[in-house]
């Protein structure tokens, strides 16, 4: 079992990143995916969250209008496009996997089963 994030990198506050979370080894279409980041000296804070069909999303107060989550089942890939930029949003952001997660409870970052390995995003101010 492997997810796989990328996409991250260096960019000026008001720009964009998508970030791309490719999974191996289980079917996404049996996972609820989630995103979460964690920024130096915070605890790992939950941003988004697709249901396994994508037709539910959900998103942290903080993100909210700005970023979207994405799904493509067919493709075990999921999608995280950042608009907006902040330099508060600088942190490493990890996609992760949950059979179990309630959906619109995306604090719950305790409830992911599979996490990958992280992508650093950082915003210049």
């Amino acid at each position: 079992v492997q997810l796989q994030a990328s996409g991250g990198g260096l960019v000026q506050a008001g720009g964009s990143l998508r970030l791309s979370c490719v999974v191996s080894g289980f079917s996404l279409a049996d996972y609820t995916i989630g995103w979460s980041r964690q920024a130096p000296g915070k605890e790992r804070e939950g941003i988004s969250c697709a249901s396994r069909n994508g037709y539910s999303t959900y998103y942290a107060d903080s993100v909210k209008g700005r970023f979207t989550v994405t799904r493509d089942n067919a493709k075990n890939t999921v999608y995280l496009q950042m608009n907006s930029l902040k330099p508060e949003d600088t942190a490493v952001y990890y996609c992760a996997a949950s059979r179990t997660i309630i959906v619109s409870d995306i604090s719950r970052v305790d409830r992911y089963d599979y996490w990958g390995q992280g992508t650093q995003v950082t915003v210049s101010s």
